[in-house]
C-alpha cells in the first residue's frame, strides 16, 4: 500500500470548501512512523457558527425534497464511497494507524450504512389515533427535527463518521459533522462524497479544528437555536459534558460512550468458538473498538484451558506496520494510549496477575495482553483499557458469572458463550447492557439494528427504526368534521 498524499483538508460550509475564518491550521501526525501527513482548518467559533446557519437555510428544502429524491442522494453516496474505498482506506492509515484491511471494512461498512439509511426515507410515516371528540380525526405525524449535529471519533472513523449523519439525513434533517481532530481527511472524506453525490448546499456540512477548540466549537453549535439534535460517540468523560451543555439548551441528546464489555464463558461452552471470538473481540484493530471485549469471564472449572489457548492464539497474530498487508495489529493511536495500556498491565501484574503472552510495549506498537487472574482490586479490572489486552476473571458458576458482568459502570455490549442455548438466553437476559450475543463475540454492528448501551455507556440508539424516534419530532395534528361542542 502506497502513502497517499494530503491536501489541506478545508472546511465544507453551505456547500463551499474553504479555509477556517482566522486562516488558521493544525497538523496530523502518522502513529507508526512518526511523519507529518497533512494538515487541516483549525474551525473557530465563527466557523461553527455559520455552518449551523447553513444548515439551517438548508433545511425547509431538504425536509420538503421527496423521500425517493433523497433516497436516490444517499445510494449514489454510498457509492462513492465504495469507489473510493483504498484511497480513504489508506488515509485511515495515516491518520489513525488502522490497518489497511481495517480502513477497507470501514469504508465498505459505511458504504452500506448509507444504502441502509436510503432505504428508510420512506420510514417517517405516522398514525391515526382514535379520538373521544366526535368528528375529530387525529393523527400521530413524524417530521424531521431540523439541524443535527453528529459528533464522531477516530477509533472507527468512516464507520462512525457517516452513522453520525446518514439516518438523520434520510429523514429529512441537515447536519454538520464535527470531525476528530485526529482525523479530519477521513471525515472529509465522508462529507466529500455526500456532496460530490450532488446533495445541495448546506444539507451536509463539515467542521475541523485544533484539539483546544473543540469545547469552543462544540458549546457554540450546541447553543445555536437551529440545532436540535446532537449526537455524540465518544469517552464517557466527554460524553457526560456533552450532556450537560445541552441540558442548558433543552437539546436533546443520542450517547454512544465507552464500554467494557464482557465475554461470559460457561462451564459447557465450546473452547475453540469462545477463544476465537475472545480474539477478535479483545485485539481486533488494537483493541480500540467500543465493543472490545474487555473482560473475560470464564467457569473455573475450563479458565486454564481458556487461557492457554488464547494465549497461544494472541501470540500469533501478526503485529507491525499498519501498511504491510500482512499486519493484524497495528500502531496505537498514539504514545498515551501505549503509556496508559502499559501502566494498567504493571498494576495488574503487581497486584498479582499472570502475564500469558504480551505486555510489553514496543514503541508505538502493543502486542496482543492476555492478562490471567484478574481481580476487582486491579485498575484493568474497572477501567477501560481500549487498547490490545484482556483480562480473564474466574467465576464459579453462571450467577456468579453474571454478577461479575454487571460489576462496572458500563453496559455497552456483552457476550455468552454456552452450549445450552436457553440457559445462555437467561444470562443474556440478566446481563446490564444494550447489546448482547450469545455464541459470538462482543463486536459486532448491522446497520439496521438497534445500537447503543445502558448505565456509563450512554442512552439512545442508533440503527434501523429505533433511530427513527432519535432523529424526528413526533406531533400531534387534529382534523374537525362538523361543529364542534364546547363547554362555554
Amino acid at each position: 500500500m502506497s502513502t497517499v498524499e494530503l491536501e489541506q483538508q478545508d472546511l465544507l460550509i453551505g456547500g463551499e470548501w474553504k479555509g477556517a475564518g482566522s486562516g488558521s491550521s493544525f497538523e496530523q501526525t502518522d502513529p507508526f512512523t512518526g511523519d507529518t501527513v497533512g494538515k487541516a482548518a483549525a474551525a473557530k467559533r465563527e466557523d461553527a457558527h455559520a455552518a449551523a446557519d447553513a444548515a439551517a437555510a438548508a433545511f425547509p428544502e431538504w425536509a420538503a425534497t421527496p423521500p425517493n429524491a433523497r433516497r436516490d442522494l444517499l445510494q449514489k453516496a454510498a457509492g462513492l464511497l465504495r469507489e473510493r474505498a483504498e484511497h480513504i482506506a489508506g488515509i485511515v492509515t495515516q491518520e489513525t494507524g488502522g490497518t489497511f484491511g481495517w480502513g477497507m471494512f470501514n469504508t465498505n461498512f459505511a458504504a452500506g450504512m448509507l444504502a441502509e439509511a436510503a432505504s428508510q426515507t420512506t420510514a417517517v410515516t405516522g398514525e391515526v389515533i382514535p379520538s373521544d371528540v366526535p368528528g375529530l380525526t387525529a393523527f400521530g405525524i413524524r417530521q424531521p427535527a431540523g439541524v443535527v449535529l453528529g459528533i464522531a471519533p477516530w477509533n472507527a472513523p468512516v464507520i462512525l463518521g457517516t452513522r453520525a449523519v446518514a439516518q438523520p439525513l434520510a429523514f429529512g434533517n441537515t447536519v454538520i459533522l464535527k470531525a476528530s481532530e485526529v482525523c479530519p481527511h477521513t471525515h472529509g472524506e465522508i462529507a466529500r462524497a455526500l456532496n460530490d453525490a450532488g446533495l445541495p448546499p448546506g444539507v451536509v456540512n463539515l467542521l475541523t479544528h485544533e484539539g483546544p477548540d473543540a469545547a469552543d466549537v462544540v458549546d457554540e453549535l450546541i447553543a445555536h437555536p437551529a440545532v436540535r439534535r446532537i449526537n455524540f460517540t465518544g469517552s464517557t468523560r466527554v460524553g457526560r459534558l456533552v450532556a450537560e451543555n445541552a441540558a442548558r439548551h433543552l437539546k436533546r441528546v443520542l450517547l454512544e460512550l465507552g464500554g467494557k464489555a464482557p465475554q461470559i464463558v460457561l462451564a459447557d461452552a465450546d473452547i475453540d468458538e469462545a477463544v476465537a471470538a475472545a480474539k477478535f473481540g479483545a485485539f481486533m484493530h488494537q483493541g480500540q473498538i467500543c465493543m472490545s471485549t474487555e473482560r473475560l469471564v470464564v467457569d473455573r472449572s475450563v479458565v486454564d484451558a481458556f487461557a492457554a489457548k488464547l494465549g497461544e492464539r494472541a501470540a500469533a497474530l501478526t503485529v507491525g506496520d499498519p501498511r504491510d498487508p500482512g499486519t493484524q495489529i497495528g500502531p496505537m493511536v498514539n504514545a498515551a494510549a501505549v503509556e496508559r495500556v502499559a501502566g494498567l498491565v504493571q498494576d495488574a501484574v503487581s497486584n498479582g496477575a499472570e502475564v500469558v503472552t504480551g505486555g510489553e510495549p514496543d514503541g508505538p506498537l502493543f502486542p496482543p495482553t492476555v492478562l490471567n487472574g484478574v481481580t476487582p482490586k486491579m485498575r484493568i479490572y474497572s477501567e477501560e483499557s481500549f487498547g490490545p489486552v484482556v483480562g480473564i476473571v474466574a467465576v464459579d458458576g453462571p450467577d456468579e458469572a453474571v454478577r461479575v458482568a454487571n460489576d462496572t459502570e458500563y453496559g455497552l455490549s456483552a457476550s455468552v458463550f454456552g452450549a445450552d442455548v436457553p440457559t445462555a438466553l437467561d444470562l443474556a437476559r440478566r446481563i446490564e447492557s444494550g447489546i448482547c450475543h450469545v455464541n459470538g463475540a462482543t463486536v459486532h454492528d448491522e446497520p439496521q439494528m438497534p445500537f447503543g448501551g445502558v448505565k456509563a455507556s450512554g442512552f439512545g440508539r442508533f440503527g434501523g427504526k429505533a433511530a427513527l424516534d432519535e432523529f424526528t419530532e413526533l406531533r400531534w395534528i387534529t382534523v374537525q368534521s362538523g361543529s364542534r361542542h364546547y363547554p362555554i
